[in-house]
């Protein structure tokens, strides 16, 4: 079925605001009608004020070790920290450290980043959905969203250099920049194609990838650490227009996944229009495709099966989420789906 007509989303995504939330807006500097969702989400208005003061708390970086060049992390450890860095190891990912304190240069004109033994992230949320698809180096891997190639060249690093990662993002500075990490980190499995990413069936053909990473573009809403502009910059009609959107390149990501095969479906948003909303369209209008169970690697929340006036498939609490007040790291939704 088509995707819903944009102006019954906007009267399905528009809420009634109440006083608290108008208050608390005011407060933090958030626009009335998010405030509003955040309640409908956790139900309590402590809760909601704690994550308002959540994004108000700086992110910690993180280096990830890039063991394509570097054999012992240990070792670049101990050179960031004679140059001043205070790093702290991740449990659930040996070869990243989050940076507590900056050293005497930027992290990204030390001679160990431009020598590519270090990838540096906003954030712990963004090592998650590459760790989470796993794969192997036998794997034909889609990035269907890859912007700079965060999670491109993590998906290489994961693969040991081998297989192959299609790269695939229709914004030409983007590709550029992406291109640039390629060669720092000498990621040589990796091929780019700067594209609108609904047009991969076409080129490679139904079916030709065994898992695909679909980090959707999105209203960025888990990220307001990162861009205080994002507290007011988004109303409800840019959320339609980003699920929409989302819509469209999950239902591509699926025609390009073999049979067997998985699709990892991640934004770095809370929002769950951007969320359950969309991966429940899309398990209703594409046939043979379910929710597989995703590793406890931190103590996820569930996914959402009610909201507003939405209700969704009990499925999607196989789903994860992560938030800022409660995990520490960016507002993630991650989703696996496997392909039948």
């Amino acid at each position: 079925m088509p995707f819903p007509k944009i102006d019954e989303l906007v009267k399905l995504f528009s809420v009634d605001v109440s006083e608290r939330a108008r208050v608390l807006a005011s407060r933090y500097g958030f626009r009335d009608y998010m405030v509003e969702r955040y309640y409908m989400m956790f139900g309590d208005w402590d809760v909601v004020e704690e994550l308002l003061k959540s994004f108000d708390r700086g992110l910690n970086k993180v280096v990830r070790c890039n063991t394509l060049k570097v054999s012992n992390c240990g070792y670049l450890v101990e050179r960031l920290s004679r140059l001043g860095f205070t790093l702290r190891s991740v449990g659930w990912c040996g070869y990243a450290f989050e940076v507590l304190s900056e050293g005497f240069v930027s992290l990204g004109a030390t001679h160990e980043f431009l020598a590519g033994m270090y990838y540096v992230h906003r954030g712990l949320a963004t090592l998650l959905p590459p760790i989470i698809l796993s794969p192997k180096p036998s794997d034909r891997v889609l990035d269907l969203a890859a912007g700079v190639g965060g999670k491109t060249t993590h998906l290489s690093q994961i693969m040991g250099g081998s297989g192959v990662v299609v790269a695939v993002d229709v914004d030409r500075v983007k590709v550029r920049a992406l291109r640039s990490n390629l060669e720092r980190l000498g990621v040589y499995n990796v091929v780019v194609v700067r594209m609108d990413g609904r047009l991969v069936p076409e080129v490679f053909g139904e079916g030709f990838f065994s898992k695909v990473l679909l980090d959707a573009p999105c209203t960025g809403e888990g990220i307001i650490q990162v861009d205080r502009s994002r507290r007011f910059k988004t109303d409800v009609v840019d959320l339609v227009r980003a699920s929409q959107l989302q819509y469209e390149l999950l239902m591509t990501a699926l025609r390009s996944v073999c049979s067997g095969g998985y699709v990892l479906y991640s934004t770095c948003s809370i929002a769950p229009e951007e969320g359950e909303f969309v991966v429940d369209l899309v398990l209703n209008d594409f046939d043979g495709v379910e929710v597989a169970d995703i590793p406890k690697i931190v103590d996820f929340y569930s996914g959402i099966t009610e909201f507003g006036r939405s209700r969704f498939s009990d499925d999607l609490r196989r789903c994860v989420r992560t938030y800022p007040h409660v995990h520490g790291m960016e507002g993630f939704f991650i989703c696996l789906l496997r392909k039948l």
